[in-house]
């Protein structure tokens, strides 16, 4: 797994053996990245990113290297939470990150008392926790953290579908590459 693009562009990231870790395929990302920046890769410059069930941090870490100001990785595992953060001092980021070591819920609760207002969010609860992708759908929906701006990103199995509207927050594009999806949702 490495970054693929920017300033970190190539170096690779650790990850850990064992755990219920998945982290979003290179190819993935970089069609991610790809589709958000269509051409133009200043769009991310100065973005505000919450990267939710986190995990390695990868898709936080390539945002920070495609320019964005401010990454919040929020991921429940103490372990995975480490790893995080030893991702970024092996990088060499001192600022523009924050790690939470809280489950979603209270994270986002976290962030909404700092009067943080995210460009973009992107949540990759493991495949098997189905029940989590409509749940944290429904909290960003109500959230002050999720404006009419930002784009809500969700991956997910390609044979499972979180659903086309949560509240306010309205699926407008999906994309299938091997067994995983990109749905893309935004305020109606």
């Amino acid at each position: 797994m490495r970054v693929i693009a920017g300033q970190y562009r190539s170096r690779r990231l650790l990850s850990l053996p064992g755990l219920d870790l998945r982290p979003t395929a290179d190819k993935l990302r970089e069609t991610l990245f790809n589709v958000l920046t269509a051409g133009n890769p200043d769009v991310l410059a100065g973005t505000i990113w919450l990267d939710l069930y986190a995990g390695t941090g990868a898709v936080g870490i390539e945002a920070l290297s495609r320019g964005a100001a401010m990454v919040h990785f929020v991921e429940a595992s103490a372990k995975a939470a480490d790893l995080i953060r030893k991702n970024l001092k092996e990088l060499g980021v001192t600022s523009g990150a924050q790690v939470l070591g809280q489950d979603v819920g209270r994270a986002l609760k976290t962030l909404e008392a700092l009067g943080i207002l995210a460009d973009y969010v992107f949540l990759d609860p493991p495949y098997r926790l189905e029940v989590e992708y409509s749940k944290t759908l429904e909290l960003l929906a109500a959230s002050a953290l999720v404006e009419t701006k930002s784009i809500v990103l969700v991956e997910h199995d390609k044979r499972f579908d979180p659903g086309d509207t949560f509240g306010s927050l309205q699926r407008y594009r999906k994309l299938m590459q091997g067994d995983a999806a990109l749905s893309f949702y935004r305020r109606d």
